[in-house]
């Protein structure tokens, strides 16, 4: 078992393996300037056991899915319309990094931090394709600034050598 139990055949409709609404740009009007919408085994259970999911991502200008890894999937990606700057760092820290015009492709590798920035002066809009049917997805600051309970200040201030104020203060940001 995958974490999904498997729906009896008999049962099934097209509706398992249906999803709509990926044509509709939702609102950018947030902190981070994008919204994400994912189809996955939760919203079409017809995905279980199939590996894949998929999302629209729409960003406004200047917006950004901000830094973030996938435990369970890799993730390829399509600029639809704009033009994004994507990147993930490898495990030597390494920075891939490469500005997509609409049409262009790019994969983020299993596991590594990735991110995709609008770079033009007007709305973008991106389609993913990942490797899993539940890819998981861990953001990396909100996770470390924004734990509960928070991580001690002074020991984020170690790691990232800033001093403990800054870190309280990335700390309330989440």
């Amino acid at each position: 078992v995958n974490g999904k139990f498997c729906k009896d055949p008999a049962l099934a409709t097209a509706d398992d393996f249906y999803f709509s609404g990926l044509n509709v740009r939702k609102s950018t009007n947030n902190q981070i300037g994008s919204n994400v919408t994912f189809g996955n085994v939760d919203n079409v259970p017809g995905l279980n056991t199939l590996g894949l999911s998929f999302a629209r991502a729409d960003f406004a200008v200047n917006g950004l899915v901000p830094p973030h890894y996938h435990t369970r999937a890799s993730e390829v990606l399509l600029a639809a319309e704009g033009t994004l700057v994507v990147g993930f760092v490898a495990s030597d820290q390494r920075l891939f990094i490469k500005t997509l015009n609409a049409g262009d492709v790019f994969v983020f590798p299993e596991g590594l931090i990735h991110f995709a920035a609008n770079a033009g002066h007007v709305p973008a809009v991106a389609f993913a394709a990942l490797g899993s049917q539940n890819p998981g997805t861990t953001f990396v600051a909100e996770t470390v600034f924004g734990s509960n309970p928070p991580i001690t200040p002074a020991l984020l201030a170690k790691a990232f050598q800033l001093n403990i104020t800054t870190i309280m203060e990335l700390q309330a940001k989440f």
